[in-house]
């Protein structure tokens, strides 16, 4: 199974509209292990709506948490715990040919008193793909995620861009990362179905060069 791990560099910087145009480029299926915020957004249910092909099947969050606060604040104030072997076990269970799976926030996000996001994708053994978001400070976190998972052995699949570039900041991170880029996202004024068709179709070729055996 190809699991690739979609990351950001912070909290809002497209991993959702990323995660729907990977499943749609790679007819892979979709898991969001971790969703907080679930009595004001769904990142499954949107996904869904923007998947077109009839191939991808959508599994269901293994922790659901009303609060939108960081996994570990909104587990403890349900009385709940988010353990990786928990999610290790679920894994274990779906047959995917390909699985894009989606993350919550950076790579350093807590997710109990112990654990981080960065730990997930190590337990999960998956590969992940960078979202970067051009604002100012943009270089910053991205470099840090970067050398983040570098330091413990992880070696990203490549980076996708959200937004216009930032004064040469794509430049400025490809010199110090040399990260495969698989996309850029513009500016869209409406995210349907057919957009995340045009960027899949984008960036079906780059995905296919990545991954070690193709899809």
């Amino acid at each position: 199974m190809n699991k690739i791990f979609v990351t950001g560099i912070g909290t809002a910087v497209g991993k959702t509209i990323v995660s729907a145009i990977l499943t749609e480029a790679l007819n892979a299926d979709y898991w969001k292990p971790i969703q907080t915020g679930a009595d004001e957004d769904s990142d499954a249910e949107t996904v869904r709506n923007l998947v077109s092909n009839p191939h991808s099947r959508f599994h269901p969050e293994c922790y659901l948490f009303a609060a939108p606060l960081s996994p570990h604040i909104a587990a403890q104030k349900e009385n709940k715990t988010i353990e990786l072997s928990n999610l290790k076990s679920k894994i274990s269970q779906l047959k995917s040919k390909c699985l894009i799976i989606e993350g919550a926030g950076g790579v350093m996000v807590p997710l109990n008193k112990t654990n981080r996001i960065i730990d997930l994708i190590l337990a999960l053994e998956a590969r992940p793909v960078i979202v970067s978001r051009h604002y100012l400070g943009s270089i910053n976190h991205t470099l840090l995620t970067f050398d983040t998972l570098v330091s413990r052995g992880i070696k990203p699949l490549g980076i996708v861009y959200n937004g216009l570039d930032n004064y040469g900041a794509e430049e400025y991170i490809q010199d110090y990362t040399n990260l495969s880029v698989l996309g850029r996202i513009n500016q869209e004024l409406e995210l349907t179905k057919d957009v995340v068709k045009r960027y899949a179709a984008e960036m079906k070729g780059s995905l296919e060069t990545a991954l070690p055996k193709g899809i």
